[in-house]
């Protein structure tokens, strides 16, 4: 492999120079905000072996994405993409789903239909998870982050990624769990996993399960 390309993004957040590979957008190097420019090279050649190998994972998640076809995934069952012309909405019918036929516009109509089944979804399982804690939480929000696959927050504040429909509806289910076991318990302790194993028993796999494959839930 040739010289490595890489994107530079700055945050006022970061403490230490941070390199990531994302199967769709590549290389980025996260620079705090007055560390110089020629760190992100530096952190790329330290790097060099990592990337290489994560870049060969990122191309092996396009193949798998790309062998779905016309289908989109949704909680273990694949749903056949159903292009119209005119249509500004995703409408599902069965186990077809009637999508806008241009790309880009196909694409953002999929996501907002993702997000408002995601809340359908998450809604009665974290009232289900919370009841059986034995903890309330505040409120229920559905977001798109980069790195998390959900939180809770000291306050009761649940945040779930919409993304999750796209795995296997066992993975759903264990993420919910497990941020509703932090509305008892804040920490990973073994306390808290302990709690996570009683209410969710299964858990090691679907957790597993989004640890390798968690690059693969993307539209």
């Amino acid at each position: 492999m040739g010289e490595i390309a890489y994107s530079i993004r700055r945050s006022a957040r970061a403490r230490r120079v941070r390199v990531s590979v994302d199967p769709h957008a590549g290389v980025e190097v996260v620079l705090p905000t007055r560390t110089p420019e020629r760190e992100a090279e530096r952190a790329v050649v330290a790097l060099r072996g990592w990337i290489e190998r994560r870049l060969e994972e990122a191309e092996a998640v396009r193949a798998r994405i790309a062998a779905r076809g016309g289908t989109v995934p949704y909680l273990g069952v694949d749903l056949v993409l159903v292009p119209e012309a005119g249509r500004t909405r995703v409408r599902r019918r069965g186990a077809a789903l009637h999508v806008p036929a241009d790309g880009d516009e196909q694409r953002a109509a999929l996501e907002r239909w993702y997000r408002r089944q995601a809340r359908e979804e998450i809604g009665p399982r974290l009232d289900r998870a919370a009841a059986a804690v034995g903890r309330p939480y505040a409120t229920l929000s559905i977001r798109a982050q980069r790195t998390r696959w959900g939180s809770c927050s000291s306050t009761g504040a649940m945040s779930f990624n919409w993304r999750l429909l796209l795995a296997p509806e066992p993975v759903l289910d264990y993420v919910v769990w497990h941020e509703a076991c932090h509305l008892a318990v804040m920490d990973h302790s073994p306390r808290f996993w302990a709690l996570v194993a009683h209410h969710c028993p299964a858990y090691a796999e679907p957790r597993r399960w989004l640890r390798r494959h968690g690059q693969t839930l993307v539209l």
